[in-house]
């Protein structure tokens, strides 16, 4: 098969790439992170980056959440587009809450599908196993398409992952996914991968379990970069182009007796309107709860009929600590959601503030750090770094989902 100059998905065209491209997602990455691991001598690679590649930062997606980032990296466009709006929601075809990580809620293909079938080999490699069936959507494996977690490492099949023996291969047990070693298991599986492979797509995409417990420039996170930092540069020695991003940043949520800083929104509306008439969903949910409780910053409400919408509205944008309300079309015009999938409110608290429903409905024992957590507007801004220059202008407004473009079509 010939391979064509370009390829165009979503209404984007990307050039074809002259050598492999690794675009890295580091879950939770508020900048700070990187410079901090740089600063203190143990992240050589990433000080090149900053002083010798591309060094800008981005806006994610809001929600800024797992699933609608990491789908925006790897479509190229916003959840307006693609579908994916939180890690959790209110099914409008069942009733039912469920998570959002299955390939029936992705309306348009990804990058992956599209490079395969244009001739491209695909590797894409997640942390959590909940991402890996929205990424891998699509895609034939084998040869040319592997797609797996950490998490399940030691369960891959190459009919349903495109590889086995992951654990073998990788020389590495499988970790905890309460660990940094979950995240290191998918950069040391990358580089094993790019050696044997050099597929000319691969899509590394980490866990924030280290910032929902450590700030920039503690011993820990210095740690986890350095980590990260020693798997990027061999991925740099073998002459790959490389993208860094995060799929949002991360911030203290607590006093200073280290209590979280909580809005109850069930409580409220329960008390305002009646016990169960309202409807408070919390897109941050997934079955990792232990280092956030399920608490953010961002949720929808679903308000019954008849309900005062704007006077709730208003009430609601009153509370301290909240920073925004506004109705399903206004929220899904300023943060390019889709509609049909959000409650008849979208509200979001102000950077030191998170949201919940109701506190019987939240088990923060495993909170063994004070709570840091994400969703809103103030999680938005993301480093986005290259190790090649780029042709792009400073002062160019970019996006996290800009990754692929940014390597495939203004690498210098």
């Amino acid at each position: 098969m010939s391979t064509p100059d370009h390829v165009h998905v979503n209404g984007r065209s990307y050039a074809w790439p002259e050598r492999p491209v690794v675009v890295l997602c580091i879950d939770g990455s508020e900048p700070g992170y990187i410079e901090a691991a740089a600063e203190a001598g143990v992240a050589p690679f990433f000080a090149r980056m900053l002083e010798g590649g591309t060094n800008r930062r981005a806006d994610c997606v809001v929600p800024s959440f797992t699933n609608p980032n990491n789908l925006s990296i790897v479509t190229g466009a916003p959840p307006a587009v693609h579908g994916i709006c939180g890690n959790f929601f209110l099914d409008p075809d069942s009733g039912s809450e469920v998570m959002m990580n299955e390939p029936r809620f992705l309306r348009v293909p990804t990058l992956f599908q599209a490079f395969q079938q244009a001739g491209a080999a695909i590797v894409t490699i997640t942390a959590k196993d909940k991402l890996r069936g929205l990424l891998g959507h699509g895609l034939e494996m084998g040869e040319r398409g592997i797609c797996f977690s950490s998490e399940l490492a030691d369960q891959a099949t190459m009919v349903q992952n495109g590889i086995d023996d992951v654990p073998e291969m990788v020389g590495l047990d499988v970790p905890d996914v309460y660990s940094a070693e979950l995240s290191g298991f998918v950069l040391a599986a990358g580089v094993k991968i790019m050696e044997s492979r050099r597929p000319e797509l691969m899509y590394l995409s980490t866990t924030d379990y280290i910032q929902h417990k450590h700030a920039p420039g503690t011993p820990v996170a210095n740690d986890f970069y350095a980590l990260l930092d020693g798997y990027l540069g061999q991925l740099d020695d073998m002459g790959c182009t490389i993208v860094a991003t995060a799929d949002h940043g991360m911030n203290a949520k607590h006093d200073e007796a280290g209590a979280p800083r909580v809005i109850y929104l069930q409580n409220l509306l329960d008390e305002w309107l009646g016990a169960g008439e309202a409807r408070v969903i919390l897109p941050i949910t997934d079955p990792y709860v232990v280092h956030h409780g399920a608490l953010g910053s961002y949720a929808t409400a679903y308000l019954p009929d008849g309900a005062d919408k704007n006077a709730l509205a208003e009430r609601l944008a009153a509370i301290p600590g909240m920073e925004l309300v506004l109705d399903r079309q206004a929220a899904a015009e300023r943060f390019e959601l889709p509609p049909d999938r959000l409650g008849d409110l979208v509200l979001v608290s102000i950077r030191d503030h998170v949201l919940g429903t109701s506190p019987d409905r939240h088990d923060l024992s495993g909170l063994t750090e004070p709570l840091r957590s994400h969703g809103g507007i103030s999680e938005q801004r993301v480093p986005l770094l290259m190790n090649r220059e780029t042709d792009l202008a400073e002062g160019h407004a970019l996006r996290n989902f800009d990754a692929f473009d940014l390597a495939l079509n203004h690498a210098i």
